[in-house]
């Protein structure tokens, strides 16, 4: 077994339920590289709603709760809470993170907690089926567009942004190194850091919108679908040519949320000792 493999993954809950091709292994893989090179695994603690994604902190020896269709973030956010010291991530897809877990993703980032959201995005519903999702493109025919998708598709990274996040990247799983180094900073980072991982589904995203099952097909597909661009006035025009931007769209420094609340509980045993409350 891979040195990674042998001291991280759950042996027992082995082998995986990803499907041949599926892109969730070598998340796993550069997920677990981060961890190993920033040597954080002793306070590591993860979240995971419903979906394929969410089988991958589940393989992760590690504090893990499995929680809720979309409620990964909030069960997050506790964890934080009663152990600030925690290194916290969710592991969501983007239907689970942007359609029915979208209100926690938006509090969540406006109030910087500091945790890591990793949004798999293979742009459908694939473990039910192959239903539309929020990241679906327009004209995409799925199990429950047969005519073809009229929505426009949402923007993770961009509605992570405007909502107050502090770090947001994007990458594909056809880009291992840029992939670790995204994970590396987002666990570093003091601050809510959203990172979106362009994932493969050949049995799903690669059959219905596609036109094929083949993992080399759809692997490839992600190599010549998404670009890197080096700042974020490159993204309308890469998107202008029907592409997927990648790259690290935005990192600031701002006031994390449980600190203040700490230095807020603070101040108020301080006004309780002088005889009044402030």
């Amino acid at each position: 077994m891979n040195p990674l493999g042998e001291k991280y993954l759950r042996k027992d809950f082995l082998p995986f339920l990803f499907c041949p091709g599926c892109g969730d292994g070598m998340i796993v893989q550069s997920f677990l590289q981060a961890v190993e090179d920033l040597g954080c695994r002793e306070n590591l603690a993860m979240t995971a709603g419903i979906g394929c994604s969410a089988w991958i902190a589940v393989y992760i020896h590690a504090d893990v709760l499995k929680v809720l269709h979309g409620r990964a973030i909030p069960a997050a956010i506790g964890l934080k809470a009663t152990q600030p010291s925690r290194t916290v991530v969710t592991f969501t897809g983007d239907g689970d993170c942007l359609a029915i877990g979208g209100n926690h993703l938006l509090h969540a980032a406006r109030r910087n907690i500091d945790m890591t959201v990793v949004v798999v995005n293979n742009q459908l519903y694939a473990m039910t089926g192959g239903q539309v999702a929020p990241s679906t493109k327009v004209g995409s025919k799925t199990q429950t567009t047969p005519y073809g998708n009229v929505e426009k598709p949402l923007d993770g990274c961009k509605v992570a942004a405007a909502a107050g996040a502090t770090l947001v990247s994007r990458w594909s799983t056809a880009h291992p190194r840029q992939l670790i180094r995204a994970f590396k900073n987002a666990l570093t980072h003091k601050g809510f850091a959203f990172v979106e991982v362009m994932s493969q589904c050949p049995v799903q995203t690669g059959r219905y919108l596609l036109g094929s099952g083949s993992p080399q097909f759809n692997f490839q597909w992600l190599k010549d679908n998404c670009v890197a661009v080096k700042d974020t006035s490159q993204r309308d025009e890469v998107e202008a040519q029907g592409k997927i931007p990648l790259g690290d769209f935005l990192q600031v420094e701002k006031p994390e949320f449980m600190e203040e609340v700490r230095r807020m509980n603070e101040r108020v045993k301080e006004a309780k000792a002088k005889g009044g409350e402030r």
